[in-house]
């Protein structure tokens, strides 16, 4: 893998890197670990939304943990054009399972949403790096909501899966790159 963008095509789709995994799994830390190899400043596209003091304190952890070079901006229901507005540098996006519940509880076109992102991530120029959790592994929820929830991030993972170049798969903090 080059170094940087310009010297190995990793432009649009082709410099997508989606990084997968459970909750407390190590996937953020993962997807921050890939950013050495490109030159910084790099952008933290944020779709958390902190409603309460334990949100509040999981952000300050991260935010502390990427350290110098990072340019946070809060993007919780329009990913796309946080995309577009990145353009000039490498980007994180942490986390579409986030940003698929502001969707949902902002009653969005989650269908139309994610086909926006996919236009979004074309149109780049520098790496991307998505992070998401896996939620499709534990049993079936016993709510309507809960299920609705499940499927929509199913389905937007597998659309994100096959446009990206590379996939990884984490688990107790350790990666397997699946694609």
């Amino acid at each position: 893998m080059k170094a940087h963008p310009h010297q190995g095509g990793f432009g649009g789709r082709q410099g997508c890197i989606f990084v997968l995994g459970g909750a407390r799994s190590g996937k953020s830390r993962v997807a921050e670990g890939l950013f050495a190899r490109w030159p910084a400043p790099w952008t933290y596209l944020a779709t958390c939304q902190p409603h309460d003091g334990e949100m509040e304190t999981r952000i300050a952890t991260h935010r502390a943990r990427r350290g110098e070079g990072w340019r946070t901006v809060e993007a919780p229901l329009d990913l796309p054009r946080a995309l577009d507005g990145a353009a000039a540098s490498p980007v994180l996006v942490d986390c579409l399972t986030l940003w698929l519940t502001n969707l949902m509880l902002a009653e969005r076109d989650v269908a139309q949403a994610t086909q926006e992102l996919l236009a979004a991530l074309g149109r780049r120029t520098e790496p991307t790096v998505l992070v998401s959790n896996e939620v499709g592994q534990g049993i079936v929820p016993d709510n309507a909501l809960a299920r609705r929830f499940r499927d929509e991030a199913g389905l937007l993972h597998q659309a994100i899966a096959r446009e990206a170049a590379r996939v990884v798969f984490v688990v107790a903090g350790l990666s397997m790159e699946m694609k």
